[in-house]
């Protein structure tokens, strides 16, 4: 007989029960607060007002913008509760005269102390600009700045979620580790073992030290649209969100070494509008829904941060050579390498500041996987949508799906799987890749694409 674990006996269900009532989450409390209640809050005090009986510290836990505000009588505190302290705190909820809610401490517990000047590298009641904050990754989630986006960022993701699981879309974890560069710009990280033994163990005749392991040449994901166009043509609509990886040699405010991106493949798509449609409807549902749940955090990182008046109107659309004419009417001029950042934000602000999908690309400027244009066989059928702050935040295309083409434009014999998709039972198909990161940005008006993640990597930079 087998015996049960000691969590899953009623013992155990209710001291599991007893945790999670015992201890109250600051968002909670400000939110329904029940006056003349006794509650217990655990977190980090981020200011602290001694008086004459009483001393008020501001304690919050990380789940939300606002501070909830503990009286502690002056018999209560020690030397340890200082700013910057991880505290205990227990005591019944009162209303201030002012109608703010507080907490009346009976109870004081300092878990950790800190003591700003032993080297803690952020003075109370001060304002630390993001270039200096981004010297200290493993303290930063401290200030107001990368908080509030760390919880924008985690009501995003969620939102993502929840807009393509309720239209049926199936969430797929596409392989970090590939043999493909989706992309082929060359701009990959290569993977194999860092350990000598192990490649000297599996070493086989004929074979070098990086294909070794794998059998064959392997790099981190530069993107999952193949993985994806291999899941939709068997399982419809399909999306994923997660890490992709570019080795490019730049320190811009607008490149990561690591990033994340959310892709989607639409099944049965042959018309470029099938995805500015998703990705308009997108993009204003989340505009729209995080100012219902994050606003004041969203205040945190830009006190003039507002809802962009472009929620209620449709985005733009420009063909390349149409944006190409309005650049060069205002004196800039494009080349054979296409509209670069600056040019791309000059368009935004022609067109009044709203998003705008720029479609019709030529052939040479894009990937092999793009379908031919039945309007011009030059252009092929992608779109890429650029905003404010950024540029650059999506790219799409409808995929090449005549065997033949396809074959032609064709890499690498290796991505003969991929050909292979067209010849049993193939459909139509079309997706997108959009920038996580430089969607944060545009959401919450960052310049920097490094503070829009806990733990950025870019060259010169993977501390931690």
């Amino acid at each position: 007989m087998f015996r049960k674990h000691k969590l899953l006996t009623s013992k155990g269900l209710n001291l599991i029960t007893q945790y999670y009532k015992k201890y109250s989450v600051v968002a909670s409390l400000l939110e329904n607060p029940n006056i003349g209640n006794v509650a217990e809050v655990k977190g980090w005090v981020k200011s602290l007002r001694v008086q004459k009986d009483l001393v008020f510290a501001d304690v919050s836990d990380g789940s939300t913008a606002n501070k909830l505000q503990i009286l502690i009588p002056k018999n209560l505190k020690t030397n340890d509760l200082t700013y910057g302290s991880a505290v205990h705190i227990t005591g019944k909820l009162e209303k201030s005269p002012r109608g703010q809610l507080e907490l009346r401490a009976d109870y004081v517990k300092v878990y950790g102390t800190c003591v700003v000047l032993d080297g803690y590298p952020f003075n109370p009641r001060t304002a630390h600009p993001p270039e200096y904050i981004r010297n200290y990754l493993h303290l930063r989630c401290r200030t107001n700045y990368i908080s509030a986006m760390l919880r924008i960022r985690h009501s995003v993701t969620k939102l993502i979620h929840d807009f393509f699981d309720s239209r049926n879309y199936l969430n797929v974890n596409t392989p970090i580790i590939t043999s493909n560069d989706c992309e082929g710009a060359g701009e990959t990280f290569k993977v194999l073992p860092d350990s000598q033994e192990t490649i000297k163990a599996m070493f086989q005749e004929g074979k070098t030290n990086d294909d070794v392991y794998f059998g064959s040449k392997s790099f981190l994901t530069v993107s999952a649209q193949l993985h994806l166009e291999a899941i939709c043509r068997g399982m419809g609509n399909v999306y994923t969100l997660g890490p992709t990886f570019r080795a490019e040699n730049s320190r811009s405010r607008l490149h990561l070494s690591e990033f994340y991106m959310l892709e989607a493949e639409l099944a049965f798509c042959d018309d470029i509008e099938q995805l500015q449609f998703i990705l308009e409807h997108l993009m204003k549902y989340i505009f729209s829904e995080i100012r219902n749940t994050n606003e004041a955090d969203l205040y945190l990182i830009d006190k003039d941060n507002v809802a962009p008046t472009w929620l209620k109107d449709r985005f733009i659309t420009l063909t390349y050579d149409e944006a190409r004419n309005i650049l060069n009417k205002k004196g800039l001029s494009t080349n054979e390498d296409g509209i670069n950042k600056e040019q791309e934000l000059v368009l935004v602000e022609h067109c009044g500041r709203v998003p705008v999908f720029v479609v019709q690309w030529p052939k040479h400027l894009k990937s092999f996987y793009m379908k031919e244009s039945d309007l011009d066989n030059s252009k092929v059928d992608a779109l890429d949508l650029i905003g404010p702050i950024t540029g650059e935040i999506a790219g799409g295309s409808l995929r090449e799906d005549n065997y033949e083409k396809l074959q032609s434009k064709l890499p690498s014999e290796a991505l003969n799987w991929y050909l292979e998709l067209r010849k049993f039972g193939n459909v139509p198909t079309g997706g997108f890749g959009l920038g996580l990161e430089r969607l944060l940005q545009v959401v919450c008006g960052i310049p920097n694409i490094k503070d829009t993640l806990p733990f950025p990597r870019w060259p010169h930079n993977c501390s931690m």
